[in-house]
């Protein structure tokens, strides 16, 4: 009876430190707004990087007004700002 009584102590002790530190280990709201404005950031600049380079180039075209330019570097920022999200999400989480 006492062989029993120790395996159920030891198991419920150990139940007892895996939520303890579960609880430890979730993240707060705070971080967790960090992470998601970090998210936004990370897949808004790059659109905005490419809007900006992509109108500066298309001022630089001879024929005078275009978006070539501006449409292109607008779809490639779109691109790399969703694979800076994939990435951040895969690493981070």
């Amino acid at each position: 009876m006492d062989n029993q009584h120790g395996k159920l102590k030891r198991s419920v002790e150990e139940r007892i430190k895996r939520k303890e530190k579960a609880d430890m280990e979730r993240p707060t709201l705070m971080a967790q707004t960090v992470y998601l404005g970090t998210l936004g950031l990370v897949f808004v600049l790059p659109v905005i990087a490419g809007a900006y380079i992509g109108q500066w180039l298309d001022e630089l075209s001879p024929k005078g007004f275009s978006i070539h330019w501006t449409m292109t570097c607008i779809f490639i920022g779109l691109f790399v700002g969703a694979i800076n999200v994939y990435f951040l999400m895969r690493g981070g989480s």
